[in-house]
C-alpha cells in the first residue's frame, strides 16, 4: 500500500533527501528554505549528519568537503545567499565532487521576504551547473533523489530550485523507499582536481564546457521535462517550474487547444523544444522572474531558421517582476489569443462578480512583537544619537526599527556595518550608530567590525543580541551554546569576540534597562574610534515558549494625560482612544515594562493580580 502524508513543501524536500540517502546537510536558515534543516534536524532517528552554519559560504564549503570524500551532501539556502556562496560555486563547477552533492537555493518572486528578486537559474548557467526547478512538493520530493543520482553520475554539483510556493504550500505527497545503502568517506588525493592553481584550472575549464553535453544530454530524457503534442494545434505552450501548474490550469480555464511543454531542468531539453517549434505556428512561454527559457527558445530558433512567432517576456505580455499565477497566465493567453477575458472558474459555468466581494482593507505595516527588547533599544539609541544621526541597518526582524527613526540603510548580510564605515571614511561627520542582529553579525558582521577597528571608523557598533536567529524561525547560532538538533556546544562571548577584534569600547546593557543602556550609549558615542554595545535580552516569543511570564501592565486612565509618549513606543500593545484622549494596554502586552519607565506622570504600573 502506497504512503501519502499531508505535508509542507520544504518537509517534502527534507523527505527526498533522506529517500535520496542524504549524509552531510550543511546550510544557513533563510525563508523560504529554513524548514529543510530544521525538518531533519528535528528527526529523532538519523544516520546522517546535519548543522546550521554561520553562513552561506561556510555551508557550501562544507557539503563540497564532503563530497569530495566521496558521500552524499546537501546545502541549503535562499537564493541571496548563493551571492554570499558564489565565490566557492563557481571553482566547485571546475572540480566537480567525486560522491554527489545538491544546492538547494530557494527563490523567492514577489519578495515575500526578500531584499530582492533573483532567479538562481542565472546562477545555473553562469557556473554551468545543471539545475532543477520543481512545480509541485511531490516533484520537490521526488527529484531528491533523482538529483544524488545525476550528480554521482556526472561527477558534478546540481543546483535545486524550488520558489516559496514550492517551499511553503502544502500537498499530499506520495512517500517512497529510504536508500540503504550510502558509501563511506573516503578521500583521494588528485592535485591536478582539487587544487585549483591557475595550471590546474586551465586543464578543468575545457572539461568542464565538455561535460555540458553529457549533462544535456542525461536532462534531455529526463522524466521532469514534459511534451504533449496537440495534433492539429497551432499555438504551443512552454512553462518551467511551478509557472507549468498555473499555465496548464490556464490553459484548460480557457479552453485552448493548445500543445503543452513543460520544463524542469537546465540546461533546457532543446530537442523537446524543436519538436514543439516544428508542430506550433506560435510559442507562449510562461516562467517566472527571468526570461531564461524564452532566451534559449529564441536561440534555437535562430539556429533551426523557424519563423514561429515566440512571445513571452522580451518586451512581454508576460511579466518579469513578481509571481505569477492562474489568473495573470489566464489573461496572457486572452491577450495573446484574442479571447475574452475569463474571471470564470474551469469547473463552474456560472458568472462571478468578483469586483463586488473585494474589500479594502487598511494597511498594516509590519511592525515588531510586543515587548520586543529591540524597540527599547531603538528608542534609547535615537535619544542618545539624536535624529539627525546615521543609522545603518542590516537584515533581520530588528529592520522593522525603520519605523522608529533607527534605520537609514539595510544592503544585505552583514552590510551595516561597512556601509557605517564607508560614510565615515567618505568623511560624513554626523554622527553613526549601525544595528546588527546577533546571527547577522557571526554570518558577516565580523569581518565588517574587523575592517572597521583596523581601519578606525569612528562609528558605534550596536549588536542587538535576542539570543536567536529570530527572522527565519529560531534557528541556534553559535552566541547560544546548542547546536540544530539541541546538542550543547560551545557558547561564543559575543563582548570576548569584540575585544579580540581589538574593539577598545564593548560593554552588554539589558535594553529594558532604560536608563543603565542610554548611560552605555552615551559612553560610546564620546568614544572616539569603533566602539560596541551589546543589548543583550531573550526574544520575547523565545521567552514564552521557555515559559518565562513577566506580569502584564496597565494604564491607570485617571493618571493618563494623553502625552502619547508610550504610544510612540510603537508597541502594538498600546492602543490610544481618540475621543477620551487615554492611552491604555491591550493583553498582547507580555510586560517588559519600557512604557512604565517611559511615563512621567506614574499612570502605567503592573497588573496586581
Amino acid at each position: 500500500m502506497v504512503k501519502r502524508e499531508y505535508m509542507l513543501g520544504n518537509v517534502a524536500i527534507a523527505r527526498g533527501i533522506v529517500e535520496g540517502g542524504g549524509q552531510v546537510i550543511s546550510g544557513y536558515p533563510g525563508t523560504p528554505s529554513s524548514e529543510i534543516i530544521g525538518t531533519l534536524a528535528g528527526m529523532k532517528e538519523r544516520n546522517f549528519y546535519v548543522e546550521w552554519s554561520v553562513n552561506e559560504k561556510v555551508a557550501l564549503e562544507v557539503a563540497a568537503g564532503a563530497a569530495m570524500a566521496g558521500v552524499r551532501s546537501v546545502v541549503t539556502m535562499k537564493h541571496v545567499g548563493l551571492n554570499v556562496a558564489a565565490d566557492p560555486l563557481m571553482t566547485l563547477a571546475y572540480t566537480g565532487v567525486k560522491g554527489s552533492m545538491v544546492i538547494i537555493v530557494a527563490d523567492d518572486p514577489s519578495c515575500h521576504s526578500s531584499q530582492n528578486e533573483q532567479d538562481t537559474r542565472r546562477y545555473s548557467q553562469f557556473s554551468l551547473i545543471p539545475c532543477l526547478d520543481p512545480c509541485t512538493p511531490q516533484e520537490a520530493k521526488d527529484m531528491m533523489p533523482y538529483a544524488f543520482e545525476i550528480s554521482n553520475k556526472l561527477q558534478t554539483p546540481v543546483i535545486f530550485r524550488p520558489t516559496t510556493r514550492i517551499s511553503h504550500g502544502k500537498s499530499d505527497v506520495e512517500l517512497g523507499p529510504v536508500k540503504e545503502d550510502m558509501p563511506a568517506a573516503d578521500f583521494q588525493k588528485d592535485l591536478e582536481r582539487w587544487v585549483m592553481v591557475p595550471k590546474n584550472a586551465r586543464i578543468q575549464h575545457p572539461h568542464l564546457l565538455e561535460l555540458q553535453k553529457d549533462i544535456l544530454a542525461e536532462l534531455e530524457n529526463s522524466p521532469w521535462n514534459e511534451l504533449e503534442l496537440s495534433e492539429g494545434a497551432s499555438v504551443g505552450v512552454i512553462a518551467s517550474g511551478i509557472a507549468s501548474v498555473y499555465a496548464k490550469e490556464a490553459v484548460i480555464r480557457q479552453g485552448i487547444d493548445a500543445s503543452f511543454l513543460k520544463i524542469g531542468t537546465y540546461p533546457v531539453p532543446e530537442k523537446k523544444i524543436r519538436t514543439l517549434m516544428e508542430n506550433a505556428d506560435r510559442i507562449i512561454i510562461f516562467e517566472e522572474m527571468e526570461p531564461v527559457v524564452e532566451e534559449q527558445v529564441r536561440i534555437i530558433a535562430q539556429e533551426t531558421g523557424s519563423d514561429v512567432e515566440i512571445i513571452g517576456k522580451m518586451p512581454g505580455p508576460i511579466p518579469r517582476i513578481f509571481e505569477l499565477n492562474t489568473d495573470v497566465c489566464a489573461d496572457v493567453l486572452a491577450e495573446v489569443l484574442g479571447l475574452g477575458r475569463s474571471d470564470v472558474p474551469a469547473d463552474t459555468g456560472e458568472d462571478f462578480d468578483y469586483d463586488r466581494c473585494r474589500v479594502e482593507l487598511p494597511m498594516r505595516p509590519p511592525v515588531m512583537c510586543p515587548g520586543c527588547s529591540h524597540r527599547a533599544t531603538f528608542h534609547v539609541m535615537k535619544r542618545v544619537y539624536g535624529k539627525n544621526a546615521i543609522f545603518p541597518s542590516d537584515i533581520g526582524c530588528y529592520t522593522l526599527g525603520i519605523q522608529s527613526g533607527t534605520v537609514d540603510t539595510t544592503l544585505c548580510m552583514g552590510g551595516s556595518i561597512t556601509v557605517a564605515s564607508g560614510m565615515y571614511q567618505a568623511g560624513e561627520t554626523k554622527p553613526i550608530c549601525c544595528s546588527i542582529g546577533d546571527s547577522t553579525f557571526f554570518h558577516t558582521g565580523m569581518n565588517g567590525l574587523l575592517n572597521a577597528i583596523y581601519n578606525k571608523a569612528d562609528i558605534t557598533v550596536t549588536i542587538v543580541d535576542n539570543r536567536t536567529t529570530a527572522m527565519t524561525g529560531h534557528q541556534p547560532n553559535p552566541g547560544m551554546g546548542k547546536l540544530a538538533t539541541g546538542e550543547q556546544t560551545t557558547e561564543v562571548c559575543l563582548e570576548t569576540l569584540c575585544k579580540g577584534m581589538g574593539a577598545g569600547f564593548v560593554e552588554t546593557v539589558d535594553p529594558y534597562d532604560l536608563n543603565k543602556a542610554e548611560e552605555v550609549f552615551r559612553k560610546a558615542k564620546d568614544y572616539k574610534g569603533t566602539s560596541v554595545v551589546i543589548t543583550e535580552q531573550l526574544c520575547v516569543i523565545d521567552a514564552k515558549r521557555s515559559g518565562i511570564r513577566r506580569k502584564p501592565f496597565t494604564i491607570d486612565a485617571d493618571k493618563c494625560v494623553g502625552c502619547k509618549k508610550c504610544v510612540y513606543l510603537g508597541c502594538p500593545a498600546i492602543e490610544f482612544d481618540v475621543e477620551t484622549k487615554k492611552a491604555s494596554i491591550n493583553m498582547m502586552c507580555t510586560g517588559c515594562g519600557v512604557c512604565d519607565r517611559l511615563c512621567m506622570f506614574e499612570a502605567i504600573s503592573e497588573v496586581k493580580k
